[in-house]
């Protein structure tokens, strides 16, 4: 079975990601490219460092250049956000394989159009009617593909956008944690081919991510929290195994959620002068919405995935647009999320500011206020039962002491009981899951929230 998700389609490898599917996934997305440009539009091709991932890529490089197209497939292992980069500049459409964060059992795709982020759920619907269906006519021109390093390109725009003779100035040391990832040599490169000194871990390719999902929070990052606080002023920096997310550990040694980089990154690109508005995801944290509320920033709310942020970046002015699960990006970027440039933003925010990611984190705290999250998955033997629960929590107009004061439904179903607290609850994408966020200004408040929702039928 083929979907498309929030973030392309993924699928256990040897099972439903096989030959057979992807072959028709990428007659798919060919019959789209050709109803939008015909033959005229090059088509680039990457892939992470996954098991058979090399090989889908050169497997779908083959049907499309026998199809007619021009293709480029990427010389080695590359970030997304490197690919996606290529696509806008050179105004084409792209293909990355890779399951992001899965474990490494999953493989997937990822479908690019030339505006360089994730394809809106129109296109994605578009290119899931050609599956068994296919409309590419015969083409009399077969060429071979080519290869080509895509990383130069955008190193040379990332130098234009982060200030990298500032980071050279930075007293913190800094500890790359490569994840087994696909950051690896790009953004230890940036660093090493400026004389920026750093340590690593993890700095190597391996299918199987060294046992460990490829996804930078707390429970992947053990080895490097203990690192940064052996080390002592120290940061760690890591991304997941497509490099379109970040994890970032302070001096203190405590995981720092995206939510609170997001603040900290919009506060300082608009003291830097950026103009415009955030972009953030109904998930997304209370913070940002307070931070932007004291800068005079608007707030842009969007359901859940980057696929929505990136669409209202490229159709608003926007200094800075991100999600809780770890992706942002920035104006004079591209709409899709980059985790090689939240390390380096990160990195330029301290070295300018002259301060601490602690002190940052503290900084941002008095501002905006301190928030506690928590999420619980529910899972259920079919969406029937998810959607009865999300409708019982639709009428939820008091929860014990506490009432409701708004209630938004762009994505599941979301309460806010004033200004410091909310609850979202949402439906998984791909199965009967539902997944319940809780967000307050203590964790006591958190957990009283969850028994008095437990009251109502034991949503809980």
């Amino acid at each position: 079975m083929i979907k498309f998700g929030t973030d392309g389609w993924r699928a256990l490898l040897d099972e439903d990601f096989n030959k057979e599917n992807v072959a028709r996934a990428i007659e798919a997305i060919g019959s789209y490219i050709y109803e939008k440009h015909g033959f005229d539009q090059e088509i680039l091709i990457g892939y992470d460092p996954r098991k058979d991932a090399d090989f889908y890529a050169e497997y779908s490089a083959k049907m499309l250049s026998n199809m007619g197209f021009r293709v480029t497939v990427s010389s080695k292992i590359v970030p997304t956000p490197v690919l996606a980069y290529n696509a806008l500049v050179r105004n084409a459409s792209a293909i990355m394989f890779t399951a992001s964060h899965n474990p490494a059992k999953y493989l997937g795709l990822k479908y690019i159009p030339e505006y360089a982020g994730p394809a809106t759920k129109e296109i994605t619907d578009r290119i899931t009617g050609y599956l068994g269906n296919p409309s590419v006519p015969a083409s009399k021109f077969v060429s071979q593909y080519a290869k080509e390093d895509f990383f130069d390109g955008y190193y040379k725009h990332i130098k234009q956008i982060i200030d990298i003779e500032k980071i050279k100035t930075l007293k913190t040391n800094i500890i790359f944690d490569g994840l087994y990832s696909a950051s690896i040599g790009y953004f230890d490169k940036i660093l090493e081919d400026n004389g920026i000194g750093f340590k690593t871990l993890h700095l190597k390719h391996d299918i199987n991510f060294g046992g460990m999902n490829p996804d930078p929070k707390t429970e992947q990052l053990s080895e490097l929290t203990e690192l940064v606080k052996s080390e002592g002023n120290s940061i760690g920096l890591a991304n997941d195994g497509d490099a379109d997310r970040f994890g970032v550990i302070d001096e203190d040694g405590n995981f720092v959620s995206p939510n609170a980089i997001i603040a900290i990154l919009l506060k300082y690109l608009h003291d830097k002068g950026y103009k415009g508005a955030v972009v953030k995801t109904v998930g997304s944290s209370i913070l940002i919405d307070n931070v932007a509320k004291a800068l005079g920033v608007e707030v842009i709310e969007t359901a859940v995935g980057f696929k929505h942020v990136g669409e209202a970046m490229r159709k608003n002015d926007v200094i800075i647009g991100g999600e809780e699960s770890g992706g942002l990006s920035i104006k004079g970027h591209i709409p899709e999320k980059d985790g090689l440039l939240a390390n380096l933003l990160i990195l330029e925010v301290m070295a300018v500011s002259g301060k601490s990611l602690v002190e940052l984190e503290r900084e941002i705290s008095e501002i905006g206020g301190k928030f506690y999250t928590e999420r619980i998955d529910i899972s259920k033997t079919d969406m029937a039962e998810v959607k009865g629960i999300l409708e019982k929590i639709k009428g939820i107009n008091t929860l014990g002491r506490y009432k409701v004061t708004d209630i938004d439904l762009k994505d599941g179903v979301k309460l806010m009981f004033g200004d410091k607290t909310k609850i979202l609850a949402r439906p998984s994408g791909t199965e009967p899951l539902l997944r319940i966020y809780f967000e307050a200004e203590s964790g006591e408040k958190i957990r009283e929230l969850q028994q008095e929702l437990d009251k109502i039928e034991k949503i809980l």
